[in-house]
């Protein structure tokens, strides 16, 4: 038989279209893949961020003047603590930067039940020394105005050196080393006083349990003093006198959400959420009305 002369390029034709099927299923392939390993890419960003959201510690981020300290929610639920009572008591902020100080040295502001001898408590007052017996020096409002019973009679505190006024009320080992915790006693009374705006935010993890409206209006009447507070249905009103005094109810709340299970401060249209991603309050205009939720 004759050989086909199309016999070559039809046979190279079919190479090409071969050639080139090849290379589209190589394509669709090498296109399949890639979106693989995009999907195991997302995957795992968004398992590696769930882990890391999971395992990060709760923090308090205090903003005051330039500086910006962090704390543990226990920390700065005590400071707000010893801050509200010098509100109650119209004591000068300085006062609670002093108070602050001294218990960051004495005891990092925790209500600690140990310490040298028979310290005890967030200032490690001795019982042996007359400042209360155990129970009441581990009670932080007691102690707290045991505290400034005691700086109120230094005269002239508000304008004396830290570790003069310190060390006259607490009688330490160490004098020197009120010094050094200065600052963040200075940052904690200043937005803890409300005197600095929007300066307490805390990243917390999901409530479990929630305080009484009513048990969280006693407590801040017994600390600071507000008298103007509304507990309602899982909500409580507080109406401050003046803007700061506003601000610092609602820094105490956040500060102490851990404590209650406060969920979310409100102060006019600004907002702290203990859910949100985002740390720090929301815009907005503030005001001198206070809601504070706990569910």
């Amino acid at each position: 038989m004759p050989k086909n002369p199309h016999g070559p390029a039809l046979a190279e034709l079919r190479r090409q279209e071969h050639s080139r099927r090849r290379g589209r299923r190589g394509r669709r392939g090498r296109a399949a893949l890639l979106v693989v390993v995009l999907a195991v890419a997302v995957a795992g960003w968004l398992g590696v961020r769930h882990l890391i959201d999971s395992i990060r510690m709760p923090q308090c981020t205090i903003t005051a003047g330039g500086m910006t300290e962090t704390f543990d929610p226990e920390q700065t639920g005590n400071a707000a603590l010893i801050a509200a009572v010098s509100m109650k008591r119209g004591l000068p902020p300085r006062a609670a930067t002093i108070a602050i100080t001294t218990a960051y040295q004495e005891s990092k502001i925790r209500n600690i039940r140990f310490g040298d001898r028979d310290s005890l408590g967030l200032f490690q007052q001795r019982p042996s020394q007359g400042w209360g017996t155990p129970s009441q020096i581990l009670d932080p409002v007691y102690a707290t105005n045991a505290f400034y019973d005691a700086l109120v009679k230094f005269k002239g505190y508000e304008s004396a050196d830290i570790t003069k006024i310190a060390q006259w009320v607490q009688r330490s080992g160490f004098p020197e080393a009120y010094r050094d915790h200065e600052g963040q006693g200075r940052v904690l009374a200043s937005t803890l006083t409300g005197h600095s705006a929007a300066g307490v935010s805390c990243r917390l993890d999901e409530a479990t349990t929630h305080a009484a409206p009513a048990d969280v209006a006693a407590d801040l009447t017994a600390q600071m003093g507000v008298t103007k507070v509304v507990p309602g249905d899982g909500v409580l009103t507080v109406t401050g006198s003046d803007a700061r005094q506003a601000w610092a109810i609602a820094h105490w709340a956040v500060a102490r959400a851990e404590t209650y299970g406060i969920t979310r401060v409100t102060i006019g249209k600004r907002a702290w959420d203990r859910g949100s991603r985002k740390t720090g309050w929301s815009d907005g205009a503030a005001s001198q009305t206070v809601t504070i939720s706990l569910r």
